[in-house]
């Protein structure tokens, strides 16, 4: 059968490859670059845990805290548990990586250089034409168009793309620095060692310096600031931008300057031995003969302008995701990244939606039940990203107009504007966190299969547990995601199974015939086995799909239930 033929090899184009390849379906990336993406560090993304936990292992930083102040006042701190801490990379870095996975791969093939001007479709598949001296027609089963925001295929197949354009800007930069919320302690040399970092969301008057202004920190000690702009306004000149480096980071020192001198007056007052400590201005240690500050004079020390540019944000929806065989994700489908909406993070969980899908309808043909599974795809995700854009237009008056930024300040009016920043930053909330699938045609109707409840709702994405494979291989539900453990996975919670061996209970009790029904479903499973997970009892069995939402959960011992699910989840006819 023809491959998937991916038009744009930007993240999303080259996870959805890297997904198909996982389920077994080879797909053709064609990519209109030269296949080197310039190292641009003030471009980055911030994944989600759950995000990037599907994706090959990436040069990013995790961070453990999100700060918001005014000025030297701290209006709040959000600390960031390892397991929910997202990931903060640069995409030219992601790309990378996701185009060396794929260079492993027998599945997935990469075509540069090519530009697509013509897209037909047919009963059997589509046919795809690139431009060049002598032109290539390409022949595939499916098309995804994941080629950005002037989107060759969203035009191609007559697809609008309403919305509403400038609705953020932002000055960008990347630098070089040891910013004061950066944690570590010097080394015997006397030399900075990191620790680790957080990430501060600061908030000036209106009209003052240096404004509003997030920082958010990268690999190999460097930052990324924006500075909220106006949405319409004059260009930022080199000399504009170096000034708004220059007085951010002035008004910085000073503050970390007074925050360490209050911070060295109470440790030497305190101190009746040599001790290492770390302060929350600037980092600084602690001598037998007194303190020394560890910035160069001014509290933060010199820095390195390593990257520069104005990042502005549009809010788009296509009309349609799907025409026949041929599909939009990411930048193609939706534009999204006001108020801290990640806009990548959101395209790749397009990518984890549909592959899945188009490997079930690859693999097993393209009939009625195919075409209920795909039209999914549009139901499930285009209603995700449009409830994100309501949120966010709802949103945008309440943080950007009436009370202002003062509102953040204890005593100072309500404090939405502060919990809606942070969520949308640190995806949580209805501007970040992880879309349910409550309507999805794919979940079992309620009491068709008598389901049970879990700490999770049918359609939202489950917790990352411990596990355990019949192999007897061992590690997170995570793992086996994004294709390792097929379209579905099934997940049994048998307290006790942790501490033994899995010889001892894979051929006792229910096993053996849950394992059967397993075997048997009508799409690629895997059995996995829990201790627990939150809100199940003993003995429930959670029916997963391959981009970690949960299809359904129902007692043990009903062979029936599963596959009623599992034939649910392909799009087919339910019990």
């Amino acid at each position: 059968m023809d491959p998937v033929i991916i038009v744009g090899a930007g993240p999303v184009g080259l996870a959805l490859s890297l997904a198909l390849a996982r389920h077994a379906v080879p797909s053709l990336v064609l990519d209109s670059t030269d296949g080197n993406p310039p190292p641009r560090a003030a471009r980055t993304c911030v994944l989600r845990p759950d995000t990037a936990a599907v994706l090959p292992a990436l040069p990013g930083l995790r961070w453990r805290s999100w700060r918001t102040q005014r000025r030297t006042q701290l209006v709040d701190q959000v600390d960031i548990a390892p397991d929910q801490a997202p990931v903060h990379v640069e995409q030219h870095a992601l790309e990378r990586t996701l185009r060396s996975a794929l260079a492993d791969q027998k599945l997935a093939r990469i075509v540069t250089g090519s530009h697509v001007d013509l897209l037909e479709q047919d009963t059997d598949g589509v046919t795809v034409h690139t431009r060049g001296p002598s032109g290539t027609w390409w022949r595939g089963s499916y098309a995804v168009g994941c080629d950005g925001a002037r989107s060759m295929v969203r035009k191609l197949l007559g697809v609008r793309f309403p919305g509403r354009t400038a609705v953020e800007r932002h000055a960008v930069a990347a630098l070089r620095v040891q910013l004061p919320w950066e944690e570590g302690e010097y080394d015997e040399e006397g030399a900075w060692e990191p620790g680790d970092v957080g990430s501060a969301l600061l908030h000036r008057d209106p009209g003052g310096t240096p404004g509003e202004v997030t920082a958010r920190p990268l690999a190999g000690g460097r930052w990324r600031l924006d500075w909220l702009l106006p949405p319409r306004g004059d260009l930022v000149t080199p000399e504009e931008m170096l000034e708004r480096v220059a007085d951010t980071l002035a008004v910085w020192s000073e503050e970390s300057l007074k925050s360490a001198t209050a911070a060295r007056t109470t440790a030497i007052a305190a101190a009746a031995a040599p001790v290492r400590r770390k302060a929350a201005g600037v980092g600084w240690r602690e001598t037998g003969t007194g303190t020394e500050d560890a910035g160069a004079s001014g509290g933060i020390g010199p820095y390195e302008l390593v990257d520069t540019g104005v990042h502005t944000v549009h809010q788009r929806l296509a009309r349609h995701w799907r025409v026949n065989r041929a599909f939009l994700a990411g930048d193609a489908a939706h534009l999204t990244g006001a108020l801290g909406v990640q806009s990548v993070d959101e395209g790749l969980r397009d990518a984890a939606n549909l592959a899945w899908k188009l490997a079930l309808a690859w693999h097993h043909g393209h009939g009625p039940a195919a075409d209920t599974l795909l039209d999914s795809y549009e139901t499930e995700r285009r209603g995700a990203m449009a409830a994100r854009l309501r949120a966010v237009d709802q949103a945008l008056p309440v943080v950007r107009g009436g009370g202002g930024l003062r509102a953040l300040l204890p005593g100072g009016g309500t404090r939405t504007h502060l919990g809606l920043l942070t969520d949308g930053h640190l995806g949580r909330g209805l501007l970040g966190a992880p879309p349910a699938y409550a309507r999805t045609p794919l979940t079992p109707p309620r009491g068709s299969i008598g389901e049970v409840p879990v700490g999770t709702a049918p359609g939202a994405p489950v917790c990352d547990v411990p596990v355990t494979a019949t192999d007897g291989s061992r590690g997170n539900l995570h793992d086996w995601l994004g294709g390792p453990g097929g379209e579905l996975l099934v997940m049994l919670v048998a307290p006790g199974t942790g501490v033994w061996d899995s010889r001892h209970w894979l051929t006792a009790g229910m096993m053996p015939e849950l394992a059967a029904s397993v075997e048997a479903l009508p799409l690629r499973a895997t059995l996995l086995v829990a201790e627990s997970y939150p809100g199940a009892a003993a003995h429930t069995v959670l029916a997963v799909r391959a981009d970690g939402h949960l299809a359904a959960a129902f007692p043990a011992g009903r062979p029936n239930a599963l596959r009623s699910c599992a034939e649910r989840v392909r799009g087919g006819a339910h019990g």
